[in-house]
Parts: C-alpha cells; sequence; structure tokens
C-alpha cells in the first residue's frame, strides 16, 4: 500500500451539491482541513446532467408554447424552427462556466480538490485511482487518511436487464449529449425525470411517446396531481401516452439507426416504428458499487442505500453519509441543507444540528409546473385517520387563457389535519408553481393552519390568491 499522502479532519467522497456544501462549510466556517475527491466534473448530476441543464431546456421548452400562444394575443408571430444544435452548445457552456465556478469556491474556501475514484481501504483511509479534472487516468494512486469521512457519491440512472435490445436506449445523462432533436421519441417511465423530459420533447415539436406501467403517472404524488397532469399531457398537450404498457424487444435497424420498440398495452401488443430516440427513466440507484465499503462496515439497505440515522450518521464512528447515495429524499437542496447541517455539528460545535426532513418543498418543471409541500391526501389519512382530515381544493382556468384557444389546467389541494386544521399538505398545478411555493413552504415549516391562510389578504388578480380564499 502507498504511504499516506495527506491526513484530513474532514475528507469528502463526492463532489456533487451536498458533498461541496459540506466541505466549503467545514473548511470556510470553521477552517477544518477539508479534502474532496470528485472523478467526474464538480458539481455532480445537478449541475451536470439534472437540475440546472434541465431547467434551462425546460426554459426554451415553455418559450415554444408561449410564442404557439403569442398569437392569441394579437402578435403575427412565425416560429420558423428550433436551433437545437446551437441550443446545446449554449447550454453546455453555460455548465463549463458553472463548473470553473465549483473549483475557485473550493479554492477560496481552502478545500483540497483531489480529482479521482475513491476507494476505501479501511474505515478512516481512501485510496485515490488518481486523474487530471478533466478526467484523464494519470495511473497512479494515492492514500488519504481522515478523522471524519462522508459519503456523498449520488447515484446513477438505470436501464432494464430483462428486455432485449434495451441497449439502444439511453438514459437521462445521454439525454444531453443528444446533438440533434429527435423526430420521434419514446420515453419510459412515471417518474418526475420522465415526465419533465418528454415534456420538453412534447413542447419542442418532437413527436413523444410516453410509456407507463399504470394509468397515470407521478403515483407517489397526490391523486390529484396524477389525474390532472395525465390528462393534461394526454389531451392538453396531444402527448401520446401508453398506460399500462411493458417493452417486450427492442430493435435497431443496422442502416438507419432507427428503433423499433415493441410493447404491450392496455390496447393490447404493438410495435413503435421509425423511433430515433428511447430513454429509460425507470429509476436510480446509490453510486457505491467500487466504493469499498465492504473493509468498512457501513451498512446498506436491500436496495444498496447507505443507512443514516437522522444526524447523517452510518453505522461505523467517523464515517457519514447524505444525498441520494442514502435515499431518503433525493432532491438537491436537501442534500446541501443536510450537507452543511452536518458540518455545523462535526466541526462548529452544535451538537443537536440535523436536517428536518419533513415538510420538504418540491417541484416538477412538467408543463405546467407541479409544486408540492408536506403529505398527500392518503399519506395524511392514514397517518391522521380519515375523521380528522379536511381538505380544500379548486381546479378552474387562469385568467392568461382567457384569450387563448388552448387551455391550461390550474389545480390546487390543502390538506388539513386536527381540530385546528393545521395544513399538513399543499398539492399546487400551474403556472409559476415553482415560485409561489416557496413562500407557502416557510409557512407550513412554522406550523400554518387553515386559519392563517385565510387571513391573508388575497394579491388579485393571480391564481395564487385562490390558497388564501378557499371554501
Amino acid at each position: 500500500m502507498a504511504p499516506i499522502k495527506k491526513h484530513f479532519d474532514y475528507l469528502v467522497i463526492g463532489g456533487g451539491s451536498g458533498g461541496l456544501a459540506s466541505a466549503r462549510r467545514a473548511a470556510g466556517m470553521y477552517k477544518a482541513k477539508v479534502g474532496i475527491i470528485e472523478s467526474g466534473r464538480l458539481g455532480g448530476t445537478c449541475v451536470n446532467v439534472g437540475c440546472v441543464p434541465k431547467k434551462v431546456c425546460w426554459n426554451a421548452a415553455t418559450m415554444a408554447e408561449t410564442m404557439a400562444e403569442a398569437k392569441g394575443y394579437g402578435f403575427d408571430v412565425e416560429v420558423k424552427s428550433f436551433d437545437w444544435p446551437k441550443f446545446k452548445a449554449k447550454r453546455d457552456a453555460y455548465i463549463t462556466r458553472l463548473n470553473g465556478i465549483y473549483s475557485r469556491n473550493l479554492n477560496n474556501d481552502a478545500v483540497t480538490y483531489i480529482p479521482g475514484r475513491a476507494k476505501f481501504i479501511s474505515k478512516n483511509e481512501i485510496e485515490v485511482d488518481e486523474q487530471t479534472p478533466e478526467g484523464e487516468k494519470l495511473g497512479s494512486k494515492a492514500v488519504y487518511s481522515a478523522d471524519n469521512i462522508l459519503i456523498a457519491t449520488g447515484g446513477y440512472p438505470v436501464t432494464p436487464t430483462n428486455i432485449p435490445g434495451a441497449e439502444y436506449g439511453i438514459t437521462s445523462d445521454g439525454f444531453f449529449d443528444l446533438e440533434t432533436q429527435p423526430k420521434k421519441a419514446v420515453l419510459v417511465g412515471a417518474g418526475y425525470i420522465g415526465v419533465e423530459l418528454a415534456g420538453i420533447f412534447q413542447a419542442l415539436g418532437t413527436e413523444t411517446h410516453l410509456m407507463i406501467r399504470q394509468d397515470t403517472f407521478l403515483r407517489s404524488f397526490d391523486p390529484m396531481v396524477q389525474e390532472v397532469m395525465t390528462k393534461h399531457y394526454e389531451e392538453g398537450m396531444g402527448m401520446k401516452i401508453h398506460k399500462r404498457s411493458k417493452q417486450t424487444k427492442i430493435e435497431k435497424d443496422p442502416a438507419t439507426g432507427l428503433l423499433s420498440i415493441h410493447y404491450e398495452d392496455a390496447n393490447g401488443p404493438g410495435v413503435l416504428e421509425g423511433v430515433d430516440m428511447l430513454l429509460w427513466a425507470i429509476g436510480r440507484k446509490p453510486e457505491v458499487g467500487d466504493l469499498g465499503l465492504a473493509s468498512t462496515g457501513v451498512a446498506q439497505d436491500e436496495r444498496g442505500y447507505i443507512v443514516a440515522d437522522e444526524y447523517q450518521n452510518t453505522s461505523t464512528p467517523g464515517i457519514y453519509s447524505l444525498g441520494d447515495v442514502s435515499g431518503k429524499i433525493e432532491l438537491t437542496p436537501v442534500a446541501i441543507a443536510a450537507g452543511r447541517r452536518l458540518a455545523d455539528r462535526l466541526f462548529g460545535g452544535i451538537a443537536n444540528a440535523k436536517l428536518d426532513y419533513t415538510n420538504v418543498p418540491s417541484v416538477v418543471f412538467a408543463h405546467p409546473e407541479i409544486g408540492v409541500c408536506g403529505l398527500t391526501e392518503p399519506e395524511a389519512r392514514e397517518k391522521y385517520g380519515d375523521e380528522n382530515i379536511k381538505v380544500y381544493k379548486t381546479q378552474f382556468t387562469a385568467m392568461y387563457y382567457a384569450l387563448l384557444e388552448h387551455k391550461g389546467p390550474t389545480a390546487y389541494k390543502i390538506v388539513c389535519a386536527g381540530e385546528n386544521e393545521k395544513v399538513v399538505g399543499l398539492h399546487t398545478i400551474g403556472s409559476a408553481a415553482s415560485e409561489m411555493l416557496q413562500g407557502f413552504g416557510v409557512a407550513m415549516k412554522m406550523g400554518a393552519t387553515k386559519a392563517d391562510f385565510d387571513s391573508c389578504v388575497a394579491i388579485h388578480p393571480t391564481s395564487a390568491e385562490e390558497l388564501v380564499t378557499l371554501k
């Protein structure tokens, strides 16, 4: 074994959002000696192949929708084309700038950046297969030790292993590598990633097919969200949704490169031919395969996620875990907040610092947007009992659509519990749902009741005013 190259107070494995936030807090605020190991581009999934470039794509798709709707407001608008290669180049350049900013921020906070692939060789020692920041392997290994080690390696998208030809498809990672816009796209998966990317393709003019296993998508969301959004994607946007579907075989034409998707759905067996992009959005797994956890005693659950308690402690003292690799709430701001709380506890003397994982607001950048916080109605009824739950909801056409033939849905639901009607669930669909939710999330963290919502004077004319006037 190589000699110890350097010893740290805190060594972070994973340069994604959670790892970066924890490392910078520990070093920048508390002056701990910190190193961070990353084998990919700094920023992790969110910055490189997730939230950030996805939102840029969503912005483009929303612009396409707005330009199409402008005619209803009297504008003589003709959109000749969408230049996907030009858009991709600008988007990629933006992400590259962000990578550079992350690198400079680490340097500003005196965090040692170690490019390479990490592997545990003991409970407090990490061997790194060294590389350049650009990913070129150097053919050398180095060993680092630390008093505290954080595992924040994130996750990766999976593809089916039991469908012949599945390898012809891509995942959400591959979406951002597409050099040209697909003419005919098939996406498989009912989660938010599939729904978001399908919405982008459809809005930009791609013939889009979404294959789901049940009758609705976003099945972990409130029934209102599932029903309203599935109907709108199918009827309002014109997307082709294959319900109760499964794929049986994928074939590729060697001459054209086009795919044929053999499937079965609620209407029986079928084949989609001439498909130039198949995207699997069927789930993610924790990035732990070559981490060497066997040498640490760190416990994993049946799906491979690292088990961590409310303070991010693993089963091995001195080793911590957070973010997607722990499988709690797989959202970037959650990982960031957990990482900062952990640094506060380990190096800031705040013994009880931990993240509260309740009432975490989250958004799906669908068309239109979805914003949720707290419990779904079924979850609330199970937790508090039917007799203790009261639900307020509304669905209407927003004023924006008054001059348009095309109508998009707006729907809100407030789930209340107990005699004082504490708001335990908030579910919104409609334009700007993402922006309005942050403030309501604060109110829910403070324990707001229906009476508190009602006491707030409405802002008129807005859609959001409906949330403080529900009867």
